[in-house]
């Protein structure tokens, strides 16, 4: 295993577990207790995690995984959910993506849609996600606008002020929101005040808003409000969806797409 395939194993299962001790580490990943406490140290040294007596544990309060260290865990429900969202897009429309692993996935499945493949644009897409333009900058039939805005290391999106300025002169048809949690008492949210700022902003530029979230994120609570379940057209997520918890979104006005 390489040493980046480790580093996004040991990240995940300290997200998952928030402490990690070496010798339970090494196990799981069949190397050296040498090797883990190595990499404990190196992650430490980037304030990924904080490293304890024989272990460590997650970096602060709310932790959030950067993009960059996210490996494809429920990699086949996300491109499952990516592809239905993907159909809700109409050719020529204006769709806004915010960031996430999820509404890159999106990305992905509207870059292979055949009726999309030719247009004046075919489509316009609005994102404050830099991974998200680098991917489809080379569709020439798509027409990408991006925000301005601070890239924020966690998930390469743009915040801040100048993103507020280009989203404020905008309307879009559809917002696909990525989420790390979304309830209906609660609401869509996200790790960062700031990501979910941009992010409500583009909620309120659209005519319809969608959010693509996996079943491990429903019901769930995060930090910074995006906007209100209410403010939701379609759910779109995953058939391991718990049947209370999508009878309570559809109860709350919103239709769920479970594939």
């Amino acid at each position: 295993m390489s040493r980046d395939a480790r580093w996004k194993t040991l990240l995940e299962l300290l997200v998952e577990r928030g402490r990690l001790d070496v010798e339970e580490a090494a196990t799981e990943l069949e190397v050296s207790a040498a090797t883990i406490r190595r990499d404990f140290d190196q992650l430490a040294e980037q304030q990924m995690l904080v490293r304890t007596r024989g272990g460590a544990v997650v970096h602060g309060v709310s932790y959030e995984l950067p993009l960059r260290y996210k490996t494809a865990r429920r990699a086949s429900e996300k491109q499952r959910i990516a592809a239905a969202v993907a159909e809700l897009v109409a050719p020529g429309e204006a769709v806004g993506l915010t960031g996430g692993t999820t509404t890159t996935e999106v990305a992905r499945a509207l870059a292979v849609r055949g009726d999309l493949a030719s247009g004046s644009p075919a489509l316009t897409v609005v994102t404050n996600a830099l991974n998200i333009a680098n991917e489809l900058a080379v569709r020439p039939q798509f027409k990408i606008v991006v925000t301005g805005g601070v890239a924020r290391a966690q998930s390469y999106e743009l915040i801040g002020p100048l993103a507020d300025g280009v989203l404020s002169q905008i309307t879009i048809d559809v917002a696909v929101l990525g989420v790390v949690a979304f309830d209906v008492t609660h609401g869509a949210a996200a790790h960062d005040d700031a990501e979910a700022a941009i992010n409500r902003l583009l909620c309120e530029r659209a005519e319809r808003v969608v959010v693509a979230a996996d079943s491990s994120k429903l019901g769930r609570r995060a930090f910074a409000r995006i906007c209100a379940a209410e403010s939701v057209d379609t759910l779109v997520t995953d058939s391991a969806a718990d049947a209370d918890t999508v009878r309570r979104f559809e109860e709350a006005g919103l239709t769920v797409l479970t594939v």
